[in-house]
């Protein structure tokens, strides 16, 4: 969890820089493609490795989405990238729900879903105004950007719980709880360290 809290960082539009004290091993993605790449790094089991290839690909489709919309003023062009972006995100959805109960049962899954369903709205809206050649096409793009970047988080934030949760090698694991001492060893040690 705390390798996504680094790693999961919004464009920033006007501000590129990057901080300097970042680990040189911890990427932190500047676009949707970013996402895409360190998706295909992870190793895991089989429903972890499907998650992240449809994931991989719903990331790419935005990436190219935003890419059509920053770089082209032909509409029907942009229009074709949103519908097949829509197409993938219902996929996405779709596949989701065919996961195993381990999925289901972590809280990000739901905090996951629900951000995923308002990203299928977002691109929806983004899909009309474009239709309707809409002036308020570009907050409804600011706004389906600022949501796949969230969505994307929460699905990272999925991957890396149930990775953690699964792996018996957990941090969480590791420390140990200190043992608690019975009165009388604490009263054992405490004579000690008087008679030195």
């Amino acid at each position: 969890m705390h390798r996504i809290k680094r790693i999961v960082q919004p464009m920033a539009a006007q501000n590129g820089a990057m901080p300097a004290t970042r680990p040189s091993q911890l990427l932190t993605p500047q676009s949707f493609g970013d996402i895409s790449r360190f998706l295909r790094e992870g190793v895991a089991d089989e429903e972890s490795r499907q998650l992240r290839d449809s994931l991989g690909a719903l990331s790419m489709q935005i990436d190219e989405a935003v890419r059509t919309r920053r770089t082209s003023t032909d509409t029907a062009a942009i229009t074709r990238r949103v519908l097949a972006l829509s197409h993938c995100a219902r996929e996405h959805q779709l596949f989701l729900t065919g996961l195993g109960s381990a999925w289901h049962a972590l809280y990000e899954f739901g905090a996951y879903q629900r951000a995923l369903r308002e990203l299928r709205n977002a691109i929806a809206q983004w899909q009309h105004m474009l239709e309707r050649r809409s002036s308020k096409e570009s907050a409804t793009f600011d706004q389906f950007e600022l949501l796949a970047w969230r969505t994307l988080g929460e699905a990272l934030l999925l991957i890396d719980m149930y990775e953690h949760q699964s792996d018996p090698q957990s941090d969480l694991l590791d420390a140990a709880p200190p043992r608690k001492l019975s009165a009388w060893q604490r009263a054992r040690a405490w004579l000690q360290r008087w008679r030195r």
